[in-house]
């Protein structure tokens, strides 16, 4: 069994910043993709970053939030971050950790259960 649990999200003013964390944990033998994604009320969930693994790395941000959001991960510790600067009330979201995980012979897709981020004008 692999849980994802994501921390950091919470309530700030816009024009501040947040950094998300999220941690896999269980038998995992290697992470490949990670990412972040994010659903409003009323909104499907969309991807807001993504990170690969490899020689490598490939990062993919969502339009709005290039330039402000910043995707990281640390492998070691299986672990995977998203600082989130200049937030506008627009970022308000469920914030989801997913990643894909290689258990054994196969690869699975995984979410975590979410992080609530709000952002006051």
């Amino acid at each position: 069994q692999v849980q994802l649990v994501e921390s950091g999200g919470g309530l700030v003013q816009a024009g501040g910043s947040l950094r998300l964390s999220c941690a896999a944990s269980g038998l995992i033998f290697r992470i490949n993709a990670m990412g972040w994604y994010r659903q409003a009320p009323g909104n499907e969930r969309e991807l807001v970053a993504s990170i690969t693994r490899g020689s490598t790395t490939n990062y993919a941000y969502a339009d709005s939030v290039k330039g402000r959001f910043t995707i990281s991960r640390d492998s070691a510790k299986n672990a995977v971050y998203l600082q989130m600067n200049s937030l506008k009330p627009e970022d308000t979201a469920v914030y989801y950790c997913n990643a894909d995980v290689v258990v054994g012979p196969s690869t699975a897709n995984y979410w975590g259960q979410g992080t609530q981020v709000t952002v006051s004008s």
